[in-house]
């Protein structure tokens, strides 16, 4: 009976493996929203506890993403997102992953499998309260904020943020 219960595990664990070999790309843009309306309120607590509020960012350009720990995209872009942050690092720019709908321990747990930990902040909302509010269909979803509080890109679906295209889109909302 073990001999069978550890073959099947090997057979699952070459299967997914083989759907991981088979994911889409990650896509290499952001979708620009021509109305560039005020991003809604967004007030949370990270894992360390301590509180964040989008209002208090005005003047900088901000990148939320909304994931979870489920999520497979959600999983490969959060490297292209420190990655990102790590090329703005001088520039006024704030990445903030709101995790949809999980408890700290479960973040925690991803956290540890990643090569390095995120170094921008992780916002719970373990309740997934802001779903509506922000007009979240899917995991991931993303929307970058310019300096005045609007929203000026979206996307849903997995991004490869560093990527030059994406970068550029950033960068320009930078410029005064």
């Amino acid at each position: 009976m073990k001999l069978r219960s550890m073959m099947g595990v090997l057979l699952m664990t070459a299967g997914m493996a083989a759907l991981a070999a088979d994911l889409p790309p990650l896509s290499h843009s952001l979708t620009a929203q021509a109305a560039q309306t005020p991003a809604p309120m967004l007030a949370l607590k990270d894992l360390d506890d301590q509180p964040h509020d989008l209002g208090s960012l005005k003047g900088k350009v901000v990148l939320v993403n909304f994931w979870a720990t489920w999520c497979p995209p959600c999983r490969r872009e959060m490297p292209s997102m420190e990655r990102l942050a790590h090329n703005l690092a001088d520039a006024p720019f704030v990445v903030l992953a709101v995790n949809i709908g999980e408890d700290a321990d479960t973040i925690h747990t991803f956290l540890s499998q990643l090569d390095a930990a995120p170094s921008f902040s992780i916002l719970l909302d373990p309740h997934a309260r802001l779903m509506k509010t922000w007009k979240i269909s899917g995991l991931p979803t993303t929307y970058l904020i310019d300096p005045q509080g609007r929203i000026a890109y979206s996307a849903v679906g997995g991004r490869e943020f560093d990527h030059p295209e994406i970068e550029r889109q950033v960068r320009a909302l930078l410029k005064p």
